[in-house]
């Protein structure tokens, strides 16, 4: 049974397209309507023409009925493919825009995610048309049957007796196909999944020889998927032979009690063509398996679309930040568990990833972060924009809670650069400008030569111009490109996240200098690996056990034996990684 997400999110779908919806089923029962009337207008011809009367004016509304019923199909056709398009679309709007507003928040892998938006959210799109459809053909069937008995109490009661077993074999199949393709989308995807990884690590696989090992590890899922698509295809089956053998065999009997009836003069010529007419619309409620495999796809996939807009989204401030702030940023007693591990989780509680951290940025001032791999340092710089939200205390910006914040305005104040930063647009001009399109080239151009990208993007074949697929870049020239993509950004507060560890130490210290200078009186917090990027930074705070353990200037804290060992352990761990190479 569809769960009351589902139900919740087909109501809301087809809301969303009223208007032509409603016009879709009016078409729709227009058409039933004149396949309704075509056996009586077809029986009234031929009685009046056999009885030796005036044919003309049935054989004519017999033609208008036949004329209008094809105008209508040529109409249904395009118009059920536009509404089933609009609600389409607003379904992967919808479903794509809470997984953005999910971000680092949503459980599910990206290949999974991509998976449930393009393949589960045409299906849900069309399922209002779908039922539409099979709801009028029912009503139809319904006063078809009406009619028989009219017609033929004999003929009416014959099919009726078949009614049952129709209907026992159709909640057997739907249930089963349900269940059955409910398996075989969560094979699918992941499939996808495991593939999408696959494709972003292609460089490691390729060097490390491991093509066949990672085949076998995207295909593991192949079993499960082939044992659920014979399982629908049994059910499938089930299905079809049974209704294939009972349609003809009650259209068989119903046709030969109507033979009969003309033979004991029951029933006339013209009321045989008549019970002909409405016996096949009857039958058709029957015989629609591919509906009803249609309506178990579309349910299995609407379940994993509501399973999605169900994760709960984080909730939004409508605040702004005090307009003259300086930058000021506090966590104060921050705790964040790991998945999972939270008090009460049904998982046993383990140690938090932060716990209790107390850490001041203080206003116009940059702030080396670091520790060891794992430390949760990429962490404190997500939880201050609000990439991710802490269990437990506080975040302020100028002392007003980052929660109460309007993202637009917290988006506005604080800017990040990442370590593998993900570049969006068409264009080399408009990667940089993200976020900004009236950004000028004059803006772009300053910020690329800030980043020290604007040498290499001039070398491109169309300079800033160039498309994105056509401008091969090293690792470190993307990571270029993201800090430019920052620096176009005015705010308060600056988060670099390993921003620079894919330059060379050289490049590393040009870019640092230019940054102190193009961001002098900004609040900066740097995660640092290396540590000549700790040393560049007014203060340092030392991260360890999920909370900071000191935070003082990076000579003073070098004295220590244990804060050196931190960055020989993230050497070990770069080489170990690959981290300046890997792939991005």
């Amino acid at each position: 049974m569809a769960t009351d997400g589902s139900r919740t999110l087909l109501r809301s779908t087809a809301a969303r397209v009223r208007g032509p919806l409603t016009a879709l089923v009016a078409l729709m029962a227009a058409r039933a309507l004149l396949g309704l009337a075509s056996p009586t207008l077809l029986a009234a011809a031929v009685a009046a023409a056999l009885d030796g009367d005036d044919a003309v004016r049935p054989v004519a509304l017999l033609g208008a009925a036949v004329v209008a019923t094809g105008l209508l199909e040529a109409v249904l056709a395009p118009f059920g493919a536009h509404t089933v398009g609009r609600a389409g679309a607003w379904l992967q709007l919808r479903t794509a825009r809470h997984l953005l507003t999910l971000g680092a928040r949503s459980p599910l892998p990206p290949g999974d995610a991509t998976a449930r938006v393009v393949q589960a959210a045409p299906g849900t799109a069309n399922l209002p048309v779908t039922a539409a459809g099979s709801l009028i053909s029912l009503v139809s069937a319904t006063v078809a049957l009406g009619l028989l008995w009219r017609i033929d109490p004999w003929t009416g009661l014959t099919f009726t007796l078949a009614v049952p077993a129709a209907v026992v074999v159709a909640r057997r199949f739907i249930g089963g196909a349900t269940g059955a393709q409910a398996g075989y989308l969560e094979a699918q995807s992941a499939i996808a999944a495991r593939l999408l990884s696959a494709l972003a690590g292609a460089r490691t696989v390729r060097a490390a020889s491991t093509t066949g090992t990672e085949t076998e590890r995207v295909l593991a899922p192949l079993p499960a998927l082939s044992a659920a698509g014979r399982a629908l295809w049994r059910v499938q089956r089930g299905a079809v032979w049974q209704l294939k053998l009972l349609i003809p065999l009650t259209q068989v009997l119903v046709l030969a009690v109507a033979g009969l009836g003309v033979a004991s003069g029951r029933l006339g010529p013209a009321e045989l063509l008549a019970v002909s007419g409405y016996l096949g619309i009857a039958t058709g409620a029957l015989a629609q398996v591919d509906v009803l495999l249609e309506v178990a796809q579309i349910r299995a996939g609407t379940a994993r679309l509501a399973d999605v807009l169900a994760r709960p989204l984080p909730a939004h401030g409508t605040g702004q930040a005090p307009p003259d702030g300086p930058g000021d940023v506090l966590l104060r007693d921050v705790r964040v568990y790991r998945e999972g591990a939270r008090p009460g989780a049904s998982a046993t509680p383990g140690a938090p990833v932060l716990d209790g951290l107390d850490l001041w940025l203080p206003a116009g001032r940059s702030v080396a972060l670091v520790g060891r791999s794992g430390a949760g340092k990429s962490l404190v710089g997500a939880l201050i924009g609000r990439l991710a939200d802490p269990d437990d205390g506080d975040v302020l910006l100028d002392g007003v809670p980052v929660r109460a914040l309007d993202p637009a305005d917290l988006a506005r104040q604080v800017t990040y650069a990442f370590e593998r930063p993900a570049l969006t647009g068409a264009t080399v001009h408009e990667a940089i400008a993200y976020g900004r399109p009236g950004l000028s080239r004059a803006d772009v151009e300053t910020a690329a030569r800030a980043a020290h990208a604007d040498t290499f993007v001039r070398r491109l074949p169309q300079g800033y111009d160039t498309p994105l697929e056509r401008a091969p870049m090293s690792g470190g020239e993307r990571q270029r490109l993201g800090l430019a993509r920052a620096l176009a950004r005015p705010a308060r507060v600056y988060v670099l996240d390993d921003a620079t560890s894919g330059l060379d130490t050289v490049t590393e210290a040009e870019v640092t200098a230019a940054l102190t200078t193009l961001l002098a009186g900004r609040t900066r917090l740097v995660v640092a690996h290396r540590a000549a990027t700790a040393a560049r930074c007014d203060l340092v705070a030392w991260l360890d056990g999920g909370r900071v353990t000191a935070f003082a200037p990076h000579a003073e804290l070098w004295r220590d034996d244990a804060y050196r060992a931190v960055f020989a352990q993230d050497a070990a761990t770069a080489a170990r990684d690959g981290r300046e190479t890997a792939d991005v």
